[in-house]
């Protein structure tokens, strides 16, 4: 059953999609009197929030280790926590789709349903001060109501004409405050934001020829007996004859061997 290898890199595009919406932040430093002193743009990685928790403790320890380990604030990071099949985006397994194939107008290539799967995302902003990550909260927030859709090409690579939308749903907003110590201890401020994006995962494609005529044979009922009498044979093809799947085209109708 299994053994057709196929690899159309949709993780991989839902990882660099979904970064591409948060790389180009700002910060803002203003003075007593409103005026901007510094922008600041705010490195974005992917990475396990506990990764820079962790260096962020250590940065605690003493003058000496943090001069070896200091990381600026603030930053950002994400990664991808859990993979769950939605079963309400399913559609029946008989809506498939094609699309031609270059320089070969007699085949088309197929593609079969796809299995909708749900890729959650946690952002985490980690600052601090307060000011600092409210800024980047409130630029990401008024675009998720609750869902932001981009449009993808889930074949980029081979097929780039094809192109599908993909929702991302914000779910949670979460913050947490570490600062218990004294005045001069480092403070650290994190949001972690919570996304769902709604991907659909495809399998291997096929080919086909192109369907460029259809015999039809006509009958009619006998009086009121059920005995079906033959009439003609209707022949449909396409005009102009060589078409592609993706042109514009008529239709010729033929009868053949009628019984008129």
């Amino acid at each position: 059953m299994f053994g057709t290898w196929f690899y159309h890199k949709r993780v991989r595009m839902a990882v660099s999609v979904f970064g591409s919406l948060f790389n180009n932040l700002y910060v803002l430093r203003q003075n007593s009197a409103g005026e901007t002193i510094s922008q600041v743009k705010v490195p974005l990685s992917y990475a396990p929030a506990r990764s820079f928790i962790q260096r962020l403790e250590e940065m605690r320890d003493g003058e000496e280790q943090e001069r070896r380990v200091a990381m600026k604030l603030p930053r950002m990071s994400f990664e991808i926590t859990s993979m769950q099949y939605d079963p309400t985006r399913q559609l029946p397994k008989s809506n498939n789709f094609s699309s031609s194939v270059a320089n070969d107008s007699t085949k088309k290539n197929i593609f079969y349903s796809a299995v909708p799967y749900d890729i959650t995302f946690d952002v985490n902003i980690y600052a601090k001060s307060q000011d600092d990550a409210l800024q980047l909260v409130e630029q990401i927030l008024p675009y998720f109501n609750p869902q932001y859709t981009i449009s993808v090409k889930p074949f980029y690579e081979d097929h780039p004409e094809i192109k599908e939308d993909v929702p991302i749903v914000l779910q949670s907003v979460d913050f947490s405050d570490d600062y218990e110590g004294s005045v001069g201890d480092r403070r650290t401020i994190i949001y972690t934001l919570s996304f769902a994006m709604k991907i659909s995962f495809y399998g291997p494609n096929d080919t086909s020829n192109v369907i460029r005529e259809v015999n039809n044979n006509l009958y009619i009922l006998s009086g009121d007996s059920d005995r079906e009498d033959f009439q003609y044979r209707m022949q449909l093809t396409p005009t102009p004859s060589n078409v592609g799947l993706d042109s514009d085209y008529g239709f010729n109708y033929s009868y053949l061997d009628s019984a008129l």
